[in-house]
């Protein structure tokens, strides 16, 4: 139960407030206060954005410090899932703008910000097609050819959905549908958006609002631009996964003597962090781009500080990956300057 009622999205204590609500599993509570907040008039775009999504960005950080448990996190995002519905239930606008599809590329499981999205455009005018996470792309196109939308909006999170969001974008353009990209995954900025051959990039929900809502559809991306991606490296790095963190997980047991008192859950994650150290660099292969490898190995570095994992197990775990792809330069180069990021 809240201690006491909010009339202003700007109330003091509010965010604080929130966060203890979605982090105690309070759904009760959590849509009283965003009901209260609708009561008092304030607008429902900006209890999504500034309340609902800025709440969830900060359960994503206290995951990452290690503050909140995986289950912590998931529970408080199914109860940010569960006000953002009790507001849009709050508000009908009729669709004038035109249809729109909205989806999470295949693999991507992160769907409550393109529900947010979703919601957005609603408010805006739009008729919405919100076909949730990890959308296989056969079916995301034969959606567009039994709907026949305006444009789609789709989203990436994390850049090792970046060939699969390559895919589905080629397939929507291929079904003359344009393309609008957003989330992280698309890189700082989406530099990676346009590369993919989408034609329009959103860093957020009100942005892609306002770019949709004005000069859609935009001038096509030049084709030329994603039609080669992932070389010979890519290739072998894919098609060899298996071999890549197997073998890096023996050599890590023989090299990196605290392994061997792991358990059964830090031996899970140890290997689950030895294949994001590969598909990372599969991802950042196939775009020619270091830095998507660079910003993860960054990212895992604290992520794995605050969980008390020594840098020496990430720097060891890059070497064993670095050991087997000796032949591919490119690999070795993008390995190198991740382990230099590695104090």
């Amino acid at each position: 139960m809240i201690s006491h009622s909010f009339r202003s999205i700007d109330d003091p204590g509010l965010a604080e407030e929130y966060l203890r609500l979605v982090g105690d599993s309070d759904e009760y509570g959590a849509i009283l206060v965003v009901n209260e907040l609708l009561d008092a008039g304030v607008e429902p775009q900006r209890i999504m954005m500034d309340l609902i999504a800025r709440t969830q960005a900060r359960v994503g950080e206290l995951w990452a410090e290690n503050v909140w448990s995986v289950a912590r996190e998931h529970a408080a995002t199914a109860i940010s899932e569960r006000a953002l519905a009790a507001v849009a239930a709050r508000i009908t606008v009729p669709p004038t703008r035109g249809r729109i599809t909205i989806a999470c590329v295949d693999g991507e499981w992160h769907a409550l910000p393109v529900r947010l999205l979703c919601e957005m455009l609603r408010l805006d005018g739009w008729r919405t097609d919100f076909l949730g996470a990890s959308v296989p792309g056969p079916h995301l196109v034969s959606h567009l050819h039994q709907t026949g939308p305006d444009a789609v909006a789709l989203s990436c999170m994390i850049a090792t959905r970046l060939p699969r969001a390559h895919a589905a974008i080629t397939a929507c353009r291929s079904a003359g549908i344009p393309v609008i990209a957003g989330g992280r995954g698309f890189g700082p900025g989406g530099r990676y958006a346009q590369h993919l051959g989408a034609d329009a990039w959103a860093a957020s929900a009100e942005e892609a609002v306002r770019r949709l809502a004005r000069n859609w559809p935009p001038h096509s991306a030049d084709p030329q631009l994603s039609a080669f991606l992932g070389d010979e490296e890519y290739t072998h790095v894919v098609r060899h996964r298996g071999t890549l963190i197997s073998t890096a997980m023996d050599t890590l047991m023989r090299t990196y003597p605290r392994m061997r008192g792991y358990n059964t859950r830090q031996m899970d994650a140890t290997t689950e962090d030895m294949t994001h150290i590969v598909d990372f660099l599969a991802s950042a292969l196939y775009l020619s781009e270091t830095q998507i490898f660079t910003d993860f190995v960054t990212w895992t570095a604290a992520v794995l500080e605050a969980r008390g994992v020594p840098a020496v197990a990430l720097r060891v775990g890059l070497e064993a990956v670095r050991a087997q792809l000796h032949d591919f330069p490119t690999a070795v180069a993008m390995l190198n300057a991740g382990a230099q990021l590695v104090k």
